[in-house]
């Protein structure tokens, strides 16, 4: 490492931990605020993380939402990794106020603490999300388009595969990072938020502001218990109880799925890369894993008997497809993927065995969003 002192905020959560330990082997002096949400870690957290006795690092409970523990905790650090969010698309559909709070407001308030009282710091490197692209890229008569978030009123009719306006079909293709952001749900809209903040800050007062468009991060450590979001962790909980495995719309539904290692490694790149000013960046597999396939592809590893239902059910914010285009990525940050859809999920299958059964409450979640009017349960 070639840089002083990382601030990671939500650094106790799954990437975040990843990062630390990452950072700390390779000899950096690392502090890590977290909340601790009970949603992720339980009313009573047991973080169990090897590196937190390491004298490297400096753990800090506390809420980016407090600027002044913020501001504290910034005060000796050069380079600043938010990876603090609130994170499940559904949820924000109707917990609106938060998810702004959390993702936006306190991202403005890191920026502003770093304007007003830590011009040293050199960089920021920000959590975003490829669900800032919505539906992300298709093809039609060889052009790029990006269509129009999926309607409840299509949903509710089966009408799965986003279509051209003229309602032509379109053929999904890897998204790149020049597409105009489109989102789908407020948690989207709250990264753009984000991501905007980071391009004005990075012009106004000369930082260097990556921001990292994450596919989907699984792996080892990932929570188990939120039920709105992570279906690699809904469905292996459920499929070790020998509980029905839910798929919605119509299963054909995929997912550019990345290990966290690598994400890990995207981050460290973007530390080290010398790029002045705002960049965004594609960080993911480059691949498309449908919804069935994933689904399948547990339940041999876990050599379950669950059922798999395809129920046609769905949440208002999904998106159909979306997978990365990682040009970008390998020219800046020198990024390719190392760890195969396939090798990631032995790993997480075989850490997520070891792991207490927990209660599952993903049809309660669901069930949930569509009384509020933002899915549907169909049985």
């Amino acid at each position: 490492m070639t840089t002083g002192r990382v601030l990671i905020t939500g650094g106790g959560g799954f990437v975040g931990s990843w990062l630390t330990e990452s950072l700390v082997e390779s000899g950096a002096a690392v502090r890590v605020i977290d909340s601790l949400s009970p949603q992720i870690h339980g009313q009573i957290p047991v973080l169990g993380y090897p590196w937190l006795s390491h004298a490297a690092v400096d753990f800090r409970r506390g809420d980016v939402r407090d600027v002044a523990f913020l501001n504290e905790a910034m005060h000796d650090c050069d380079v600043v990794i938010h990876l603090a969010a609130e994170t499940g698309t559904g949820q924000s559909m109707y917990q609106i106020a938060h998810y702004y709070e959390v993702n936006v407001q306190a991202t403005a308030a890191l920026f502003e603490c770093v304007a007003v009282g830590h011009k040293h710091i050199k960089k920021i490197i920000l959590a975003s999300s490829r669900s800032i692209y919505g539906e992300g890229a298709y093809e039609i008569d060889g052009e790029i388009t990006v269509p129009a978030p999926r309607s409840y009123q299509q949903l509710t009719a089966g009408q799965w595969d986003p279509v051209h306006a003229d309602g032509r079909r379109l053929r999904p293709i890897a998204t790149p990072e020049s597409v105009q952001p489109r989102p789908a749900s407020i948690y989207a809209a709250t990264k753009v938020a984000m991501e905007q903040l980071g391009t004005v800050f990075s012009e106004a007062y000369g930082k260097s502001v990556t921001a990292l468009r994450l596919q989907n991060v699984f792996g080892e450590r990932q929570s188990l218990r939120n039920p709105y979001t992570g279906i690699l962790s809904i469905f292996s909980n459920r499929m070790r109880q020998g509980l029905p495995v839910n798929i919605f719309e119509d299963g054909k539904e995929s997912r550019d799925f990345v290990h966290v290692t690598d994400v890990v490694r995207a981050i460290r790149s973007a530390i080290e890369c010398p790029a002045d000013g705002f960049h965004a960046v594609n960080i993911g597999s480059g691949q498309p894993t449908s919804v069935r396939e994933v689904a399948e592809r547990l339940k041999a590893l876990l050599n379950s008997d669950s059922e798999i239902r395809v129920s046609g059910e769905f949440r208002s914010g999904d998106i159909r497809h979306c997978y990365a285009d990682l040009t970008r990525a390998r020219a800046l940050l020198g990024y390719t993927p190392s760890t195969s859809f396939e090798e990631g999920l032995e790993r997480f299958v075989g850490w997520a065995v070891t792991q207490p059964l927990v209660a599952d409450r993903s049809r309660e979640a669901q069930m949930e969003l569509t009384a509020r009017g933002l899915g549907r349960v169909t049985a």
